[in-house]
């Protein structure tokens, strides 16, 4: 009621008296009450001209006793005009409060003021106007939310689901039920090179959020665009520089509550070796312990450091706001801890369901540190000619420790009378460190006005991933009646792996605008280059106790005391993960863009030229030392949008996309990760998709929306992992990427966001359903002999979740500067472990993360902010979805609920509290 008695007094008083030689006010939404960034102020009749800051407000000072006519506007809102008398004393402030111009309907999408960009309000602007089914997270919203970084921000999106690392935080992004596999990563439109050692996705973890004036997805594809994304890309739009000088600071510390209860297990990481032997002093060389750090084995229990977070960004226009300038910088210092149990369990017998065959229980002790920066140049030497410069770089260092103890499952008669057991402890050290680099020089070019117009980019990017002295140590031990414990050095090994791609890539794009029987049509043409290299190195020395007798029987609190002997002087460079590896990629396209009436069409098609190659360093015998895959695909597309009124669209499209495979998925050689060893498949085939969307969308206003869509994918040759035998290696099985025939996915989602004056609803739900089906072996009993044989089943794709969903309950109330906001994430059971045995697939329990923050923000441009994670301490469970009587009595085991529970994870719970600031 006072918002409403506030605007109906400024919209029909003509005169306000502001009774001072200053003038002051702020500017807010009339039915948000959301303060109005970068609206231009003016006195009319004089040459004093203001915008408002961040927190919507505007200054005059020194103004002439007087009557002045005060004007007010701001993009795609109604502009404010009001006469004000100026006295020599007394200074109330104004409020003014503008209403949204629904006949403004821009032809484009058009940021008029810089600071806009990251609002709430042109996230929801460039949604309506956009040509693709696309979703948008402004910076505003990812700025008041509990996420820090690009991965956990972008579960908030309807038809998004995240797939977490060891410690809990989001990694990688699933759209629409697709594997990360089926998606690509751009930074300001500019697809960005991979750190992973074997694959092509880009883990979003490495991002801080608050480098992004806004994060969107898209779900469609139009013809400049590259192909490769069957899911939707990921694009990450970097901040802009402002219209007028902007300081944007903040710091905070915080805390795991895992590491309130619990000790951090650390090692000196400053002590490891950056290279390994062989490439310090050649191949040749024979290796000896003294040539290894000892201080990976160097392990203490310590409390951890409080965490620390802090973020820097200014920006300004200068020469009459043609020079650009942006610099922003982000370190966050953060530990956290994860307390899993691990069972082990194989298949064997007429028994169908796998049998336990140990427990380990682990705990994870990382310190991660992630730091990135981004720096924009942009001179505007005319209205029809604009260059700019981008430089970002980002960086994720982990240093973690797995503590695991490992206890046999004992079935002899004896050991389960006495109450025996083997046991096994193993503790591995691990420095990693991952960094993207892009460079990109952008230019736009107006050579006839409203006729001809030319964009180009040249582009040049790295990614790196760098795990040395990885260090695994392991002793064997006996558990007498489970109370005295006897142990002997195992085995201990250091591993080096590296990989790094260098991409260098040029764009082209030229529109031509033509008038056809009295319609504007667009005719655009363009394409890229890219040469992409990567070199893979991966060496590993095993170790054995010299003095393994002396040591038996005694409890190793430090085994720095142990003395070890190289069992592989030389190393074992010779492995699948040592090669040079090349993708060449030539694309062009044509694309048209018209409007006729209330219907808006692109449509075209893309060509892409792939040229795809790898080269194995030490083939040992490799029947398939190098190969080499050269294709070409034809992708066509259409996006139609019709205005069924102002607010109103409705969508419909088609494109067709490819997915390729990973550089590691073709090399024919095998290693061992974790718990599986993997190898790749050198007859591995793209996969070709033909993907459909239906959209309704609905935006009553500048804030709120309905989106209603649905979606339809047929995906022929789609690529999945599946443990597979090796018939020609005895009893070897590998974790392996194949193509299995052809699948369908198809679903339903809904988006809905809106404010009842300060409080606010973001809600959206999806609906996804997958078919393949694929060979599996199960075993039967013929002539008295058990055999193995291969049968067909039905499942869904790999990582796709049947049911997701967002809730945020927001509370904004701009005047007195509160932001608070409770969001909830659920995602349902999906497959994590696609198994070679019939119903051994290995799943992820459906699971809600809940996390909450609020922020208060103070008349000094300071503001104080608060985070809270994980608030329901909602563990990853994974398990098998059937029983094996032999399981009943393990513990954590609940047999009558049938599944069989493969792995737990707890991360609990984590606390920030910080201070911005805003000039």
């Amino acid at each position: 009621m006072k918002l409403i008695l506030q605007t109906i007094l400024c919209l029909f008083l003509s005169i306000a008296v502001a009774k001072a030689g200053n003038i002051k006010g702020h500017v807010y939404d009339q039915r948000t009450g959301e303060a109005l960034i970068g609206a231009s102020v003016r006195l009319e009749n004089t040459s004093q001209t203001t915008m408002t800051g961040l927190d919507g407000s505007f200054e005059f000072k020194h103004v002439k006793a007087g009557t002045f006519t005060l004007k007010v506007s701001y993009i795609s809102y109604k502009t404010f005009t009001k006469q004000i008398s100026v006295e020599k004393e007394h200074n109330p402030a104004l409020n003014v409060y503008l209403s949204d111009d629904s006949s403004n309907e821009l032809s484009e999408i058009v940021i008029a003021a810089k600071q806009e960009g990251s609002t709430e309000k042109t996230a929801r602007k460039i949604e309506q106007k956009s040509m693709q089914v696309m979703n948008v997270v402004s910076g505003r919203a990812m700025e008041i939310s509990p996420d820090l970084t690009v991965a956990n921000a972008i579960q908030r999106v309807s038809g998004v689901t995240i797939e977490r690392s060891n410690n809990g935080d989001g990694q990688y992004a699933i759209l629409r039920g697709m594997d990360k596999r089926y998606n690509y990563t751009l930074v300001n439109g500019i697809k960005i090179p991979s750190p992973d050692n074997k694959f092509r996705y880009v883990p979003l973890d490495i991002f801080p959020s608050e480098l992004l004036e806004r994060l969107e997805v898209y779900k469609s594809l139009t013809p400049n665009m590259e192909g490769d994304a069957v899911g939707g890309v990921v694009n990450m739009v970097m901040k802009d520089a402002p219209s007028k000088l902007q300081v944007n600071a903040n710091l905070a510390t915080g805390y795991s509550q895992m590491l309130f209860d619990r000790k951090f297990l650390a090692f000196n990481s400053g002590a490891i070796n950056s290279k390994s032997p062989y490439e310090l002093n050649g191949r040749n060389y024979n290796a000896k312990a003294k040539d290894f750090s000892t201080g990976t084995l160097d392990y203490k229990a310590k409390q951890a450091d409080p965490n620390l977070i802090g973020g820097l960004s200014i920006g300004q226009r200068f020469l009459n706001n043609k020079l650009g300038v942006l610099i922003a910088g982000s370190y966050q210092n953060s530990y956290r801890g994860t307390n899993s149990t691990f069972f082990n369990s194989s298949v064997g017998g007429l028994d169908k369901y796998s049998i336990i065959t140990s427990i380990a229980d682990r705990q994870f002790s990382e310190q991660q540190k992630r730091y990135g920066v981004h720096g924009k140049i942009d001179y505007k030497f005319n209205e029809y000619n604009k260059l700019s410069l981008v430089n970002s770089y980002v960086n994720l260092t982990s240093i973690q420790t797995r503590d695991q103890i490992t206890t046999n499952v004992s079935t002899s008669e004896y050991d389960q009378a006495a109450g025996n057991a083997l046991i096994t402890y193993e503790t591995r050290s691990r420095f990693s460190e991952q960094q993207i680099y892009n460079s990109t020089l952008h230019g736009d070019h107006t050579l006839i006005p409203k006729k001809l117009k030319i964009q180009w980019s040249a582009v040049y990017s790295t990614a790196k991933n760098d795990i040395p002295d990885e260090t695994t140590i392991s002793l064997n031990g006996t558990r007498l009646n489970f109370v005295e414990t006897r142990t002997t050095a195992k085995d201990n090994t250091h591993r080096w792996s590296r990989n790094t791609d260098e991409d260098k890539a040029g764009y082209l794009d030229v529109t031509y605008t033509a008038d056809i029987a009295g319609t504007m049509v667009d005719f655009t043409a363009g394409g890229l280059y890219r040469d992409k290299q990567r070199s893979s190195f991966y060496n590993n020395y095993v170790f054995y106790p010299t003095n393994r007798p002396g040591l038996f029987g005694k409890d190793f609190m430090n085994y720095t005391d142990i003395t070890w002997e190289v069992q592989n002087p030389q190393g074992a460079v010779a492995n699948a993960l040592t090669y040079d590896a090349s993708e060449k990629t030539t694309a062009g396209y044509g694309m048209l863009n018209f409007k006729i009436a209330e219907l808006e069409v692109i449509g075209g098609a893309r060509v892409e030229h792939t040229n795809q190659g790898y080269r194995l360093l030490f083939p040992l015998g490799e029947s398939r030392p190098t190969g080499s895959q050269i294709y070409t695909d034809l992708l066509p597309s259409l996006n139609l949008k019709y205005g069924l009124s102002k607010k109103e669209n409705l969508r419909a499209t088609y494109f067709r996309s490819l997915n390729r495979p990973g550089f590691y998925e073709l090399i024919p050689s095998g290693a061992t990760f974790e718990e599986y060893k993997e190898r790749g498949n050198p007859d591995l085939k793209r996969a070709i998709a033909d993907n459909f969307d239906l959209r309704y969308e609905f935006f009553p206003n500048s804030t709120d929306q309905l989106l209603v869509g649905a979606f339809y994918k047929k995906i022929k040759d789609p690529i999945e992992y599946t443990i597979v035998a090796d018939g020609t290696r005895g009893q070897d099985q590998y974790y392996q990427p194949g193509n299995f025939g052809t699948a369908k996915n198809y679903g339903l989602e809904v988006d809905y966001i809106k404010f009842f004056n300060k409080i606010g609803i973001k809600a959206n739900y999806t609906y996804t359903h997958s078919r393949i089906t694929t060979d599996k072996s199960t075993r039967i009993i013929e002539n008295n002999d058990q055999k193995l044989i291969n049968v067909q089943q039905s499942r869904p794709l790999f990582g796709q979740s049947a049911h997701t969903g967002n809730l945020s309950l927001i509370y904004k109330d701009s005047k007195h500067g509160w932001d608070a906001q409770v969001a909830g994430s659920y995602t349902g059971e999906r497959i994590n472990t696609i198994s070679q045995f019939v119903d051994n697939d290995l799943w992820q329990k459906g699971f809600v993360q809940m996390d909450a923050s609020v922020e208060k923000r103070f008349k000094n441009n300071l503001s104080i902010f608060v985070k809270a994670g994980n608030l329901l301490n909602t563990p990853n469970e994974l398990f098998i979805k059937g029983v094996n009587s032999g399981n009943k009595d393990i513990p954590q085991q609940k047999y009558g609920d049938n599944e069989t529970l493969i792995r737990k994870d707890f991360y609990e719970q984590t606390y920030l509290i910080g201070l911005r600031y805003k000039l």
